[in-house]
């Protein structure tokens, strides 16, 4: 008789000891995180925390000093930004980064590009399942766009740039889930956005995992929103850990309240 198989754990990422140094300087000091699967995890911080740091070592942009960091029950130390990708994590930025001389449609196949067949032969000669791959990719395009409504479907033939901010933010997030990943890394998502943008975002980030199922770990300057729309919070400063817990726990913290506001907390 077999063992019954054990249960797959629920940590979706997990970061253990996790350190970055560049030169004298300590960007990220011995950082601890475990985001389990179907959060909505955020990383909140003054600014120079090492919030984007995090992603860019997640992403396979910086290799950690030390420390491992699993993904969905492997490491992911040392792999290059591509293969972090294939594994199902995916990263929108801070700064917007669309390929502005492409249009909407473009942007999001070029998003859809690790599924392509990646035979030389088979994309030259345009042979049959590279035909049939064109094909799924444009239709999943379409789909996509329409999950932010009408505004990027009936643009999809113009140039990014012409976008207004918002919706290049929201075109951004489209290109990220051509890739179909599993966790989805979005920084400050609502930068620059009026109120009633911000309120639409926060919609959008939560059909995120309700339609597509994924694991969110989001960077936002807006309390307002990381309180709101988190399952959990971990607060940086000077590159460490503070304070993490429930959005409520994180609002009464003291030490979060000094590191945000330069004072204590009254009582």
């Amino acid at each position: 008789m077999t063992a019954p198989e054990a249960p797959a754990s629920d940590s979706m990422l997990l970061l253990r000891g996790v350190s970055k140094t560049f030169g004298g300087l300590t960007a990220v000091d011995g950082l601890d995180l475990d985001i389990k699967r179907g959060q909505i995890f955020s990383i909140i911080g003054p600014n120079g925390a090492g919030k984007t740091t995090v992603f860019n070592l997640i992403t396979g942009i910086y290799r950690p000093s030390s420390g491992d960091m699993d993904f969905d029950g492997s490491s992911i130390i040392g792999l290059t930004p591509d293969r972090v990708l294939r594994r199902g994590i995916t990263r929108t930025f801070q700064n917007i980064r669309l390929f502005n001389n492409m249009t909407v449609l473009e942007n999001v196949l070029v998003g859809q590009h690790v599924h392509y067949p990646g035979n030389l032969p088979a994309v030259m000669l345009h042979l049959p399942n590279y035909r049939a791959a064109e094909r799924r990719a444009h239709e999943r395009a379409l789909d996509l766009l329409g999950f932010f409504g009408p505004s990027l479907v009936t643009r999809q033939d113009e140039y990014a740039s012409n976008l207004s901010y918002a919706d290049r933010r929201r075109l951004e997030i489209a290109r990220a889930l051509g890739s179909n990943p599993k966790l989805m890394l979005l920084d400050e998502p609502t930068a620059g956005m009026n109120d009633a943008e911000t309120a639409e975002a926060v919609r959008y980030i939560q059909r995120l995992r309700a339609e597509f199922g994924l694991t969110i770990l989001l960077i936002e300057h807006k309390l307002q929103v990381t309180m709101g729309i988190s399952d959990r919070i971990a607060v940086l400063d000077y590159g460490k850990k503070i304070a993490e817990g429930l959005p409520a726990e994180i609002q009464r913290n003291e030490q979060v309240i000094e590191a945000y506001l330069g004072r204590k907390a009254t009582v």
